[in-house]
């Protein structure tokens, strides 16, 4: 009887195999690599709207508050004006150097220059992923009197401009896979 029970009771105790363990865990591996990428580019795209929003907000207080009179309308405006305004927010992250990081990809930062002597301004994102484009240029392109996108130190593709009404087909085609998109949105 005691012989029985025993391996009766080990008939019940049998685990997995190994074989079927390395099946499960070869088809989880296959799930998050395919699934890994798909979620960070989901993440980006929920950034969008935020970023967008927030550097809005920024374009529209600038011509508010622009000078007025005799002096350039932008003159003092900076990325330090941007990172005064960003201090507080929990979408652009302002550095301990000063820089405004977007989170658009890769270590991505917003730069605001002035151009034409302090007449016009413009809202500089670098290292944008491609899961961003042209969502980013959909949501600014309100605010934006002309808008390039590029890759690299290359000139890049105005998107919009006097003579270009904006398309997002076209923002779209501009955009080049991976963290290699910038974006320059003129403003005046």
């Amino acid at each position: 009887m005691a012989v029985s029970t025993a391996s009766a009771r080990r008939a019940r105790q049998q685990g997995f195999s190994l074989i079927e363990v390395s099946i499960v865990t070869a088809i989880i591996l296959l799930v998050a690599v395919i699934g890994i990428p798909a979620i960070g580019g989901y993440v980006i795209e929920n950034k969008v709207p935020r970023v967008g929003e927030e550097l809005t907000r920024f374009i529209l207080q600038a011509r508010v508050n622009a000078n007025t009179g005799d002096v350039p309308p932008y003159e003092s405006l900076s990325t330090a004006s941007l990172a005064n305004m960003m201090a507080d927010s929990t979408v652009l992250t302002v550095a301990a150097d000063g820089s405004v990081r977007h989170g658009l990809g890769g270590q991505g930062v917003v730069q605001i220059e002035t151009v034409e002597s302090g007449a016009g301004f413009v809202v500089r994102l670098n290292a944008v992923n491609h899961a961003a484009c042209p969502s980013i240029a959909s949501v600014l392109q309100r605010v934006a009197d002309s808008i390039t996108v590029g890759q690299g130190a290359g000139q890049g593709r105005v998107v919009k401009d006097a003579s270009t009404t904006y398309s997002a087909l076209a923002a779209e085609s501009a955009c080049a896979r991976g963290d290699v998109n910038q974006f320059a949105f003129y403003a005046r």
